[in-house]
């Protein structure tokens, strides 16, 4: 009897024990429903709270998406900038090596030219010093040529003591010598006179294009001059195209790895929250499983208890009996 009573106490100790177990994790179950279905104030905060910063993550994902794609299109606008900058110095490069070219073919022109005019300057001077031969040797024969009339004079004259009738002789040799002196005269200046004014023709045809080969010398080196001004300005351009490109790019790669990290982020929160949601079915099922089984050992303790206590009410009744 004693035994069966000690039997009797633990058993209601342990019902007692899992009712409080139960209990606890009805309240569990119940706060899990209200989580789940947002019955509750808390369950109601979280919900809002969790709302919110999805809201919030949702913004912030929209508005790197808008900024990516208003970076490609900045992107996308200075490639064709840079492309049609490029298209132009490649013009420019072209324009510059054809000018190059042609300098060069000028140049070559200009060094015959040149060359043309030391050759006729060689021509002019060796013909001055050919009139000036010419010139001396005229005065030369000239000179020569009255001196012999002069020694024929004297002859005459000391031929003339021996009165003889030579007047007339005197006379037309005399002429004679005069005429050959003119006409010697007359030859010589008007063969000078024909190669002065030939080389007056040479040298100012000469002259004239010497002063259109320096026109032409100086219309190109202002071309050259205007077209390395030109190339300096397309240079300085494409400097400054270039930095405001790698500017733009490491702005946009700033901005790209802002936006990776703010998405690797939102992925990380969202992870999260399937994590925890997850977890939280988990144990909801784990609770709903234990409640069972405590609800199945409950419904088997208390059969036992009703079976124990039918019994000992038995009994007790034997026992009366029995005394009376």
């Amino acid at each position: 009897m004693k035994t069966l009573n000690n039997k009797f106490a633990s058993f209601i100790d342990k019902v007692r024990l899992l009712e409080q177990q139960n209990k606890v994790l009805e309240t569990k179950w119940k706060l899990l429903q209200e989580q789940g279905h947002g019955t509750g104030p808390n369950s109601k905060n979280l919900d809002q709270f969790f709302e919110a910063y999805v809201n919030g993550l949702r913004k912030q994902l929209d508005g790197l998406s808008n900024e990516k794609h208003q970076l490609e299109a900045e992107l996308k606008n200075f490639q064709d900038l840079v492309e049609d900058f490029k298209s132009k110095y490649e013009e420019e490069i072209n324009r510059r090596t054809a000018a190059e070219n042609d300098f060069v073919l000028l140049k070559k022109d200009v060094d015959g030219v040149y060359m043309n005019k030391v050759e006729l300057q060689a021509n002019v001077d060796a013909l001055a010093d050919e009139i000036n031969f010419l010139k001396c040797l005229y005065e030369a024969e000239l000179s020569q040529m009255q001196q012999q009339v002069s020694d024929t004079s004297v002859v005459l004259s000391m031929d003339n003591n021996r009165k003889l009738d030579l007047n007339s002789i005197i006379a037309e040799v005399k002429a004679q010598y005069e005429e050959i002196a003119k006409r010697s005269q007359m030859e010589a200046e008007c063969w000078y006179q024909c190669k002065y004014e030939e080389l007056q023709a040479t040298a100012g045809k000469h002259g004239d294009s010497l002063k259109d080969t320096k026109t032409e010398i100086s219309e190109l080196n202002r071309m050259i001059q205007r077209i390395r001004a030109e190339i300096e300005n397309v240079k300085k351009q494409c400097e400054t195209l270039q930095a405001s490109i790698v500017d733009a790019e490491e702005r946009g790669e700033v901005a790209l790895k802002d936006a990776k990290a703010k998405l690797t982020e939102l992925e990380t929160a969202l992870q999260k929250a399937k994590a925890d949601l997850t977890r939280q079915l988990r144990e909801y099922q784990e609770l709903m499983t234990v409640k069972l089984a405590l609800d199945i050992e409950i419904a088997t303790y208390r059969k036992l208890l009703e079976g124990e206590e039918c019994r000992m009410s038995g009994e007790c009744q034997s026992a009366v009996s029995i005394c009376k």
